[in-house]
């Protein structure tokens, strides 16, 4: 049993979803997303180094020395697997540990809208999932990944930094590969040959030009890609990946953009009134020979107006999805209108 195990359990026993484990403070666990205190003395630097250390791959301790931040996966038996996030501060080594559960969570336990169940059915086109750390992404795309191996046989290919949920075989064919253990980097696991034989490809990082130039390949030609980014709305996700390129490299980004995307899901968790846990509020956007046309035009100031006006068939607003929480008795009407965009109108829809 290493060390730091004591503080996992811990965290597991009190439902929390992050440890953060840092030299010069005592433990804190964030529960429900409020922070709260270990009753425990504060860590010295050599303590969190050696704590951390000591579950830490070999092959990442030099590297940690080096870089000063990375990330990687632990798994405390067969009760639940960790991401862990290594770094280092002021007062010397800090690690946040986030709780990865061994089961995956269904689309329906999770309380996502069944619109999202329109992605898994397409054979190429991507998907990107969006939102603030610790905003549920992974946990999303989790189940996504989890509702095509139990429905579909396809070859499904993760590249992730680092491995979080594990996958077991159902119906399809689950390839998971890490970066820095089993590949380079993201590139060179979405190089032809690295994906030639996916079907779907699970990006856990869009952080750089190259890695979305060859997601977008990828999406084109023949797979169905998931990928994350850490933007804050479906709408400003389009304009951040065609400015992060050149100027002269945009006119190609949006035309492949316009081909390949299939939609966005932007997410943030809220605490549930008097119970435990949180639910996510759900922004989805999902394409239309319109908002292809929009992209491809590089009109980009107009899918703010499309987006609000686009079928609420297909379509979920910040606003309209805490309304569907509220409805749903998910969420109180307080909660409701202190997150609500726009509150007045969300009012006037409850009158």
């Amino acid at each position: 049993m290493a060390n730091i195990d004591a503080f996992l359990w811990l965290m597991m026993e009190q439902q929390a979803s992050d440890l953060h484990f840092i030299a010069g403070h005592e433990p804190v666990l964030r529960i429900d997303g409020d922070l709260v205190p270990v009753k425990y003395r504060a860590i010295t630097s050599d303590e969190c180094k050696n704590f951390v250390f000591e579950i830490m791959p070999e092959h990442l301790q030099d590297r940690f020395n080096q870089t000063m931040d990375l990330d990687f996966a632990y798994q405390l038996e067969d009760q639940a697997r960790f991401r862990v996030n290594l770094f280092q501060h002021q007062f010397g080594p800090g690690a946040m540990f986030r709780l990865i559960p061994m089961q995956i969570p269904s689309m329906e336990d999770l309380h996502l809208p069944m619109q999202l169940l329109e992605f898994p059915v397409y054979r190429e086109g991507l998907v990107i999932v969006t939102g603030t750390a610790g905003s549920g992404k992974s946990t999303t795309l989790a189940s996504l990944i989890d509702y095509i191996n139990s429905n579909s046989s396809r070859h499904i290919l993760t590249i992730e930094d680092p491995v979080e949920f594990s996958f077991k075989r159902k119906q399809s064919l689950i390839t998971q590969r890490e970066i820095g253990r089993d590949v380079d980097s993201f590139q060179t696991g979405l190089t032809p040959v690295s994906r030639r034989s996916a079907d779907v490809i699970l990006v856990s990082s869009l952080a750089d030009i190259d890695t979305i130039d060859l997601v977008l390949d990828a999406a084109q030609t023949g797979a169905l890609v998931f990928a994350v980014m850490h933007t804050s709305s479906c709408v400003s996700t389009i304009s951040h990946i065609i400015e992060s390129f050149p100027f002269s490299e945009q006119t190609r980004i949006r035309r492949h953009l316009a081909i390949c995307l299939l939609g966005i899901i932007n997410q943030k968790l809220i605490q549930r009134p008097n119970i435990r846990g949180r639910v996510p509020i759900i922004e989805l956007m999902t394409s239309s020979p319109e908002l292809a046309h929009i992209i491809r035009e590089g009109s980009l100031y107009q899918i703010h107006r499309y987006f609000e006006t686009a079928d609420e068939a297909r379509n979920i607003t910040f606003d309209q999805s805490l309304m569907n929480l509220y409805s749903n008795e998910l969420i109180s009407y307080e909660t409701a209108v202190k997150y609500a965009q726009k509150p007045e109108l969300f009012k006037k829809l409850t009158e």
